[in-house]
């Protein structure tokens, strides 16, 4: 009778462990989440100081008959301020590609004295401002996670306005242009919080030498002068992504 007795409780505490053990859920391990990656889109705004020179040469002989000058070498500088929108590819290798277009405005110019050697008492005003910078480029770059250096480089189009007067009042030289011509740069980003990055960049723009309409509001003489440009910008941004493999770094 007690063998009996102890055998069932034996299996009646058999059978509630075993009921127990069928009610307990299973433990799930938290997913990592998924490593960084740079490939996706983004838009974003910059704001940047530059400089540069112009260098006018009136090979047409439209303003020296009436200034004296030839020549002017003019250094510039200023401000710009844009935006910019592109988007990228990271591989395996944490190589990254990418297509970026950007436009900015202020005033990148200045102004220099001319001397004026065929008339007494008069002085000459040679001036410039960039007031439009514009940009298509690709860029290449390698990044350790949420850090990125890159270089870049594509097509440019500055907006430039000119200017040649004197004191006297004999002439008023006006001269506008959109000019094409390249750009090459490097920078460094970082993805610092929920899709946020900010950026450090330099870029170089060449324009080379073009010929330039210029006309006189005094006379109405018409003609191209030569000038030859270059500008350098040296900018800080920031980028809002929307990032393909993760909401942002670190997952977030």
């Amino acid at each position: 009778m007690k063998t009996t007795l102890l055998a069932g409780a034996a299996f009646w505490l058999l059978s509630v462990s075993a009921f127990g053990a069928d009610l307990e859920m299973p433990i799930r391990v938290p997913l990592a989440p998924p490593p960084f990656t740079w490939t996706g889109c983004y838009a974003g705004g910059q704001v940047g100081g530059g400089w540069g020179q112009k260098d006018l040469n009136d090979s047409a002989g439209i303003v020296s008959p009436l200034s004296g000058f030839t020549s002017a070498n003019l250094n510039i500088s200023g401000y710009m301020l844009g935006g910019q929108l592109g988007c990228d590819y990271q591989f395996a290798s944490n190589w990254v590609v990418g297509v970026e277009g950007s436009a900015s405005g202020g005033n990148i110019g200045g102004s220099i004295g001319v001397a004026t050697p065929g008339l007494p008492g008069d002085s000459a005003t040679f001036r410039e401002k960039t007031d439009l910078l514009t940009s298509a480029t690709a860029r290449i770059g390698y990044s350790w996670n949420d850090w990125l250096l890159y270089a870049k480089g594509g097509a440019a189009w500055a907006n430039d306005q000119y200017g040649a007067f004197d004191v006297l009042a004999t002439y008023d030289f006006e001269g506008l242009e959109t000019r094409f011509g390249w750009t090459a740069g490097a920078g460094i980003e970082w993805a610092l919080w929920n899709n946020w990055s900010i950026k450090l960049e330099y870029d170089y723009y060449g324009f080379g030498t073009r010929s330039v309409t210029f006309i006189d509001n005094v006379s109405g003489t018409v003609g191209p002068l030569d000038i030859r440009q270059t500008i350098q910008v040296v900018k800080v941004g920031v980028n809002l992504h929307i990032f393909a493999g993760s909401a942002g770094p670190l997952g977030w």
